[in-house]
């Protein structure tokens, strides 16, 4: 029986792997990794352009976050609300860890100045958008969208270098134990739509539970 559990553990992890290798059409094809799979093991910048790698950032419960971007308010929103989550989740033994296609300038800026304060917790640049394939979240900007943002309103907005499109991840918040197994995810095809932060206190509290 245990050999059958690793067996189909493992297929379960080819079939992550081999979704989140590519990024979708659009945001309503994604494919989030499950939670109860491993957190994917990727190359990330922090704010001075070092490279970081997500595991080594890991080994303590850890709440990751997904966002579009420091232009996005959706996004501003959320990460002003961590902010103020942040010394109950630290209590708990949480980590933030918040992610984005932004720059390390980018995220520097964030950081410091985030509607109105500074953030305590951690950003990391994925320009590349390699953690947000990885995760299967990432999917081509439409046309038109795109257009408006980069021409109207003058974004600077990564593309990918192949097809020269904008690729942004869906929002999305994960919590990960300190074994590295996802215990929990949240995604969401509409940008606007957020995790609220009493259910992701709650989540977190739970996620916790079940470790024990």
């Amino acid at each position: 029986m245990k050999r059958l559990y690793t067996t189909l553990f493992a297929l379960l992890s080819l079939t992550g792997a081999a979704q989140a290798s590519e990024i979708a059409a659009s945001q309503m094809e994604v494919r989030p990794v499950p939670a109860g799979l491993p957190a994917p093991d990727v190359a990330l910048q922090n704010e001075t352009g070092a490279p970081v790698q997500l595991k080594s950032l890991l080994g303590k419960p850890t709440v990751l976050v997904f966002y579009r971007g420091g232009w996005c308010p959706y996004c501003n929103t959320q990460l002003a609300g961590l902010r103020e989550l942040e010394p109950k989740l630290t209590a708990l033994g949480y980590q933030i860890l918040a992610i984005t296609p932004d720059s390390p300038a980018a995220i520097a800026k964030s950081r410091q100045d985030t509607k109105g304060g500074a953030l305590p917790y951690t950003l990391l640049s994925d320009s590349q958008f390699v953690a947000a394939k990885a995760f299967g979240i990432a999917y081509y900007l439409d046309a038109k969208t795109s257009d408006a943002y980069l021409n109207q309103y003058k974004l600077n907005l990564n593309k990918e270098e192949r097809t020269g499109k904008v690729v942004l991840p869906v929002p999305a918040v994960y919590l990960v134990g300190a074994d590295g197994l996802l215990q929990y995810s949240f995604t969401h095809i509409n940008y606007k739509v957020r995790l609220q932060p009493e259910l992701l206190l709650h989540a977190a509290r739970l996620a916790l539970e079940k470790t024990e």
